[in-house]
């Protein structure tokens, strides 16, 4: 094996990078897209409301 073993208590050499620092833009995570979010529930109690309105017709 070519590679040298690094103790736990040292940090292994890494190459350095050549690109330019910038800003990242913050994960916006799940809130990245709200309006899929309530697109999903808004249909959901839909189906919800549809299936019990279908009992209470007697379809």
């Amino acid at each position: 094996m070519s590679t040298h073993r690094v103790t736990p208590t040292e940090t292994p050499p890494v190459e350095g990078s050549t690109a330019e620092a910038h800003q990242e833009r913050p994960d916006g995570g799940v809130w990245e897209h709200p309006w899929f979010l309530l697109g999903l529930i808004v249909l959901g109690t839909v189906l919800v409301a549809g299936f019990f309105a279908a009992r209470i017709a007697g379809l």
